[in-house]
């Protein structure tokens, strides 16, 4: 007696089987190809034409794509590099059936982004045997993938936003919903459009990062309110990246600040009052009393009397030891360098 086990689903709970998107105009060539996985424990789904495979990845996400090459309207050569093209499909790998065996054929399935090829007619035991290689593959690159979406969608969360940025044409390749929201109001551009102002400023400091020097920070300003972008890392696969020549992605982190969000952050940080914040933040930016009482239209005396609760409220007892605590306690306060 023999035991089935039910192909474990990439990035899925175990025991959910994994999704196999089969496409092909002809549904009797594929028949069999569907039988055989059914029975072998995956879930199968068909499309029969480009557009219906198109939309069918991009709404279930299947683990793996048996793709035909040549079919009518949408040929499976047009269809990989549409996937390809999508942040949401570029990580599902394609494996192309194709009965042109020419060598022509077979390298443009594979720069159509195709991770490999069977020959027809198709062999289901050869496909299955394939499809395990390039399964495991995936397991890797989108255990990876979510763990760095979880990261980045957790800087959302406290106010820094991120883009992802492909370096050898500046295409911009990732964005969580912060930073689609402000880029769209401080630079009018939407996704893969880099922002020009971005893109000159990565590549003027590309060496200093390249050598792991961090550069001078982009600031970008809208009114009383800032951006700032710092080039945090080189991300994805560096040596395959470098291989082709395209050095690959840099994660790009930004962060809106305004006077009134810093001057809210040190009153909440520290049980201040609306004056004694703007007493504060003035003294982290090397204002004396009298430069502070000249800004907010109080007496210097005023001023001190402010401080002194202030350093009883901070437990310090000094100005530069205030403005120390305030700097490590509100991330907004941190020095900005424009690039």
């Amino acid at each position: 007696m023999t035991h089935q086990t039910t192909p474990e689903r990439t990035g899925a709970p175990l025991g959910s089987a994994l999704v196999v998107l089969i496409v092909d105009d002809v549904p009797d060539n594929v028949a069999p190809l569907h039988d055989a996985l059914d029975e072998a424990g995956y879930t199968v789904l068909v499309a029969l034409d480009g557009e219906s495979a198109i939309r069918r990845a991009t709404q279930a996400l299947p683990d793996v794509i048996l793709l035909d090459a040549v079919m009518p309207g949408i040929d499976g050569f047009e269809v990989a590099r549409r996937l390809k093209a999508d942040p949401i499909t570029a990580q599902i790998p394609i494996i192309f059936m194709t009965g042109l065996t020419e060598t022509e054929h077979l390298v443009a399935a594979l720069d159509a982004g195709g991770a490999d090829y069977v020959t027809k007619p198709i062999k289901p035991r050869e496909v299955m045997a394939r499809m395990g290689v390039h399964l495991r593959t995936a397991r890797h690159v989108r255990q990876g993938a979510v763990e760095r979406s979880q990261a980045r969608n957790a800087l959302d969360a406290f106010g820094y936003a991120t883009i992802t940025v492909r370096e050898h044409d500046g295409r911009l390749m990732w964005q969580t919903p912060l930073a689609r929201d402000l880029l769209q109001r401080y630079c009018g551009t939407e996704a893969p459009a880099t922002p020009p102002a971005v893109l000159q400023w990565l590549r003027r400091h590309l060496h200093d990062a390249q050598a792991q020097r961090e550069p001078p920070r982009l600031t970008l300003e809208n009114g009383p309110r800032r951006l700032t972008f710092r080039l945090h890392q080189r991300v994805g696969d560096q040596d395959q990246g470098e291989v082709n020549g395209e050095g690959g992605d840099w994660l790009i982190v930004m962060q809106e600040t305004s006077d009134a969000s810093v001057l809210e952050s040190m009153a909440q940080a520290f049980a201040l009052t609306a004056r004694e914040a703007e007493v504060l933040y003035w003294v982290v930016k090397g204002k004396t009393n009298r430069d502070i009482g000249d800004i907010l239209g109080a007496s210097p005396a005023t001023v001190k009397k402010h401080l002194e609760r202030i350093h009883a409220k901070l437990g310090v007892e000094t100005r530069t030891a205030a403005a120390t605590m305030a700097i490590n306690r509100v991330p907004l306060l941190q020095p900005q360098h424009g690039g």
